[in-house]
């Protein structure tokens, strides 16, 4: 009970500031597929669409996915190609968790959080942090990038092997270790986050701080849009 209470502030808070954000900006919420959404389908890059399946932090399949497709605008897989192409000339390729995520998505993330009881995936995904501090934390809010459609979470495969390149941390790992620039792991996985970073930077693609795994293309076309619209 205690730890509801101190859950709380920081849950209000944080909406707060993100509704006043979302206002400022015109957020607009949209049902419906514009035409320039495309599935990824080029056949050197590996997705692995763990929303689809229980194998997830939550679980369980995630709400909007009905099948295990990878969606983006087409100017951010446009420029994806480039990045795939650029590694192809070092033997590697790209894997994609995630890209395009439904808002229903994100809500089922939300409820998913409020109920602190449900640790069923703590030990792998976020056995560090308490789950009532994962609004606080900033694991789950509730909008994410991925549901304007041109934010993909990847990782970076050998593609004789299609073995993942050790990036020192897990996808979707809750923890400051999942930090771009966190040092504290081998020179190896520096090199190979280092790698990940400058590809999809020299190609229109900006990072985040705290997972190495996720970027957004700097000009994505609908920068204040939520699409809700399924994967299937």
């Amino acid at each position: 009970m205690l730890i509801h209470h101190i859950m709380q502030p920081c849950m209000r808070i944080a909406t707060l500031a993100l509704s006043l954000a979302l206002v400022a900006c015109g957020a607009l919420d949209v049902d419906t597929a514009p035409a320039d959404f495309v599935v990824v389908d080029d056949p050197r890059i590996i997705t692995e669409v763990r929303y689809y399946s229980a194998d997830n932090f939550v679980g369980e399949r995630i709400d909007g996915y009905l099948a295990p497709r990878v969606y983006m605008t087409r100017t951010a897989y446009t420029a994806l190609l480039e990045v795939v192409e650029y590694l192809e000339g070092f033997g590697l390729g790209l894997k994609i968790f995630d890209a395009y995520r439904p808002q229903q998505a994100v809500n089922h993330f939300v409820r998913w959080a409020e109920d602190i009881n449900d640790t069923r995936m703590k030990s792998r995904y976020y056995p560090i942090v308490d789950k009532s501090n994962l609004f606080c934390d900033g694991y789950i809010a509730e909008r994410s990038g991925h549901s304007r459609g041109s934010t993909v979470d990847l990782t970076i495969v050998d593609l004789a092997s299609g073995e993942e390149l050790d990036m020192g941390t897990p996808w979707d790992y809750f923890d400051l270790s999942s930090w771009g620039a966190y040092a504290d792991i081998g020179a190896e996985q520096r090199a190979n986050r280092a790698l990940l970073r400058s590809a999809m930077t020299r190609h229109g693609f900006n990072p985040i701080t705290t997972e190495w795994w996720h970027f957004t293309f700097a000009d994505e076309p609908y920068p204040a849009t939520f699409f809700n619209f399924p994967v299937e």
